[in-house]
């Protein structure tokens, strides 16, 4: 494909939601250093960070939450929009509404989207950690709890900038205690503590654990309810785990 061809998509790569084969397209154009595509890709993503940093409080609607939750593949009650978890839901959201065939239309609407997303008083830190972990050109995608009614989402893996954990139907942790993501490494090795994050009243979470990550020495990530203070090693029952592919 030429430049003009993608002209289309860059919005979508810069969101990580591209599909095939215009991502790996432009990616090849990246590669090769293609002037056009890299100042394309650049426009995007300032874009995008420039609407979302500016954009006023706005609260978002209840239809839009259901879209974003049924988009995420979670239940339709409640959501209550966990600040950095908003953001990435959107994202999701937009692939739903590129997905219905309304290409034309996913530009203004993806703007939209982050600039709602974006105006709930994100932290910009931890959300350029997620985007850098959705954008990256080797990141994988893991789903976990599909055919289970209790806790269910995505893992976001990328070997040069870590890991992004969402979830839902996660019940609240108790008093004193909190959620621990575990690295399970292949061989029957010890599992590697990978971060403490809690989850909101409406069963929904986010975690970025940041640093380099070899995927290949690595059999999957599992999540269990520990003292708040964080373990050394797991003292309860997986409630997630999510074999890496």
């Amino acid at each position: 494909m030429n430049c003009s061809e993608l002209r289309d998509h860059f919005e979508l790569y810069s969101l990580g939601l591209a599909e095939e084969p215009e991502r790996s397209e432009i990616r090849a154009h990246l590669e090769r250093g293609c002037e056009v595509c890299m100042a394309e890709v650049k426009r995007a993503r300032e874009l995008a960070a420039i609407l979302a940093s500016t954009a006023a409080p706005l609260a978002p609607s209840p239809k839009l939450r259901r879209r974003i939750l049924a988009a995420a593949g979670a239940q339709s009650y409640g959501f209550g929009w966990a600040p950095a978890l908003a953001a990435v839901a959107a994202l999701s959201l937009c692939a739903a509404v590129y997905f219905s065939g309304r290409e034309r239309e996913f530009s203004q609407e993806a703007r939209s989207l982050l600039a709602q997303a974006r105006s709930q008083n994100i932290e910009l830190t931890r959300l350029d950690e997620a985007f850098a972990i959705l954008y990256g050109a080797d990141t994988t995608v893991t789903s976990f709890g599909e055919k289970q009614p209790k806790p269910k989402g995505r893992v976001f893996v990328n070997p040069s900038q870590g890991v992004l954990l969402i979830a839902s139907n996660l019940a609240t942790a108790p008093e004193g205690q909190a959620y621990e993501m575990w690295l399970i490494p292949r061989g029957g090795k010890a599992p590697v503590p990978f971060g403490m994050f809690q989850a909101r009243s409406d069963g929904t979470a986010m975690h970025v654990q940041l640093g380099a990550l070899d995927v290949s020495a690595a059999a999957a990530l599992a999540v269990t309810l520990e003292a708040a203070a964080g373990v050394s090693a797991p003292t309860s029952t997986p409630v997630i785990v999510a074999a890496l592919q």
